[in-house]
C-alpha cells in the first residue's frame, strides 16, 4: 500500500507486472470532496476541479515528444479544465499501459462527464482494437424531482486488454423471477425446462451425423445438427434428461434443471449492483465508495487466484479488500494517508483478518530497469533519429546523426528513466540551453 502522488511510485514499478487493473478516478466533476466528520473516513478528502496549475508541463512535452495520437485528443478539448484532467490522466494511463501483462486488462471508471474523451485517450493509447466494453453501471433508482432533464442514474467503466491473451472468465447474475417461471416442470430431481437439442444449419462434423434414427441434416429447410456430440447426447440419456415426445416423428428435446443454471451470463449493462447507502453495514462514509460486488464482478471477469491486481486511486480500498477476498495478490496507489488507514480497518472488519502488508511512503525502485539499454547506447541514437526525422526537437532543425545528441524529455530528477519513450535528441545548442531541467524549461526559452 503505498502512499503519495501516483506518477513517480507507477514510474518505479516492473513493466508487464500486473494482471489486473481497476482505476476509479476523478471524473472531472469540478466538485470537492471531503468525508463527514465522524464516520469511518473522516479525513478522506479530495479535489476534482482542474487547471493548468495542477499540471507539470513536462507531461505534455512527454506526450506531444512521443504520443502524437494522445496529443491530438488533448489538444481537442474544448476547455482548459478538460485538456488539464486529460492531461493529468494520460501520462499515468501510458505508465500502466506498460506495467499490463500482454494477458493483463484494465477498467477505468469514469461517468459521462469525460467518459467520450477518455476513451479516445483510451484508444490513443492502448489501441483502438484494445478496447472491449463499454459498460454502463446502472448505479441508482432513487425517483427525483428532475424536470429539465433525464435523471443521471449511470456511470461507465471502460474496458480495454493488453493484447488478444487477456484473461476473461463470464460472469453470472442470479436469474429474474421472470426466467426462474420458465422452469415450469417437475420431476424427481426438480424444476426443469426443455430445451432444443436440434438446431438449424446443417453440419459435417459429429453433431450432424444421425443419432437414435434421426438424421438432423434431413431436418428444416437447411438442415439442422446436435446442440453437442452423440456421446454427450447418450450421457444425457442415461442421465433420464433426454424428453422424447409421444408423437411419432417429434424431435426429442433436453431437460435442463433449475438447479444446473449458473445464473444470467452478465452483460455490459449491470443493473443488479446498487449504490452504497448511507445506512449500509458496508458504508464508510468515503465520498464516490464503490461497492464490493462491482469489484468482485471486475476481478472474477479479468484475474485468477494469485494475480496481482492494481487500483493506483484506492481511495477507500475497495479494491484492495475485494482483491484479497478473491485470493488475489494486490497493490494499491492513493495521495491520502488515510487510504492506507482504511484498508487495516476493512480488512479486519470485513474480512475477519489483520492487514498483513506493508503500508509504503518511498517511489519503488524498478529491478526490470537492467533490461532497458543506457540512455546513450547508439541503437538510441539511431532509432531516435528515425524518429524525429534527423530533427532537432527543440529548435527543430535538420542535423546529421554525429550532431545530435541524446538527451531526457523528462529528467531522472523528476522520475524519466532512460526508456526510449523518454527520450529526445538535440543539437548542441538545445542541449545547452536545456541542461539538467525538464523539456518545459527548453521550449519556454526558445519561444521567449
Amino acid at each position: 500500500m503505498w502512499t503519495g502522488d501516483n506518477l513517480p511510485i507507477l514510474r518505479g514499478m516492473n513493466s508487464a507486472s500486473v494482471d489486473l487493473i481497476y482505476l476509479d478516478p476523478p471524473f472531472n466533476s469540478k466538485t470537492n470532496y471531503a468525508a463527514p466528520i465522524g464516520s469511518e473516513a473522516a479525513g478522506a478528502e479530495f479535489k476534482d476541479t482542474w487547471t493548468l496549475d495542477d499540471v507539470d508541463v513536462a507531461w505534455l512535452d512527454l506526450i506531444e515528444a512521443k504520443h502524437p495520437a494522445l496529443n491530438r485528443v488533448i489538444s481537442a478539448a474544448m476547455t482548459s479544465s478538460d485538456k488539464s484532467y486529460l492531461i493529468y490522466m494520460a501520462v499515468r494511463l501510458l505508465e500502466m499501459h506498460r506495467l499490463l501483462k500482454p494477458t493483463g486488462s484494465i477498467y477505468l471508471h469514469c461517468d459521462p462527464t469525460m467518459s467520450h474523451s477518455l476513451k479516445l485517450s483510451m484508444d490513443a493509447i492502448f489501441g483502438v482494437g484494445s478496447f472491449v466494453n463499454e459498460i454502463v453501471w446502472h448505479r441508482s433508482q432513487t425517483r427525483s424531482s428532475i424536470s429539465r432533464k433525464f435523471r443521471a442514474a449511470h456511470d461507465v467503466i471502460l474496458f480495454y486488454g493488453a493484447s488478444e491473451k487477456r484473461k476473461f472468465s463470464v460472469q453470472y447474475r442470479e436469474l429474474s423471477s421472470a426466467s426462474k417461471a420458465l422452469y415450469n416442470k417437475t420431476d424427481e430431481r426438480g424444476h426443469y425446462q426443455l430445451v432444443p437439442l436440434l438446431v438449424s444449419g446443417s453440419r459435417s462434423g459429429e453433431t450432424g451425423t444421425a443419432w437414435r434414427g434421426i438424421d438432423p441434416n434431413s431436418r428444416g429447410k437447411n438442415g439442422m445438427h446436435w446442440v453437442t456430440t452423440p456421446d454427450k447426447l447418450d450421457q444425457y440419456e442415461r442421465e433420464n434428461r433426454v424428453f422424447w415426445p409421444e408423437k411419432e416423428g417429434g424431435v426429442p428435446r433436453l431437460k435442463y434443471y433449475l438447479e444446473d443454471s449458473p445464473g444470467a451470463p452478465v452483460s455490459d449493462f449491470w443493473h443488479d449492483i446498487s449504490l452504497i447507502s448511507p445506512q449500509s453495514s458496508e458504508s464508510i462514509g468515503y465520498p464516490t465508495q464503490k461497492p464490493i460486488e462491482l469489484l468482485r464482478r471486475i476481478i472474477g471477469a479479468s484475474s485468477d487466484e494469485g494475480d496481482m491486481v492494481l487500483d493506483p486511486f484506492c481511495g477507500c480500498a475497495t479494491t484492495c479488500v475485494a482483491a484479497e477476498s478473491e485470493g488475489r495478490e494486490w497493490a494499491g496507489i492513493d495521495i491520502s494517508p488515510k487510504a492506507a488507514e482504511l484498508v487495516k480497518l476493512r480488512t479486519q472488519k470485513e474480512l475477519g483478518g489483520l492487514f498483513e502488508g506493508i503500508v509504503r511512503e518511498d517511489v519503488p525502485a524498478r529491478d526490470d530497469i537492467r533490461a532497458i539499454r543506457k540512455y546513450n547506447h547508439p541503437d538510441n541514437k539511431k532509432s531516435l533519429y528515425g524518429e524525429q526525422g534527423g530533427h532537432c526537437n527543440g529548435c527543430k532543425t535538420h542535423f546529421k546523426l554525429q550532431n545530435l545528441t541524446i538527451d531526457h524529455i523528462t529528467p531522472r530528477s523528476k522520475g524519466g528513466t532512460d526508456h526510449l519513450t523518454n527520450l529526445q535528441l538535440l543539437c548542441g545548442h538545445c542541449n545547452s540551453v536545456k541542461g539538467d531541467r525538464g523539456q518545459e524549461y527548453l521550449v519556454a526559452k526558445l519561444a521567449a
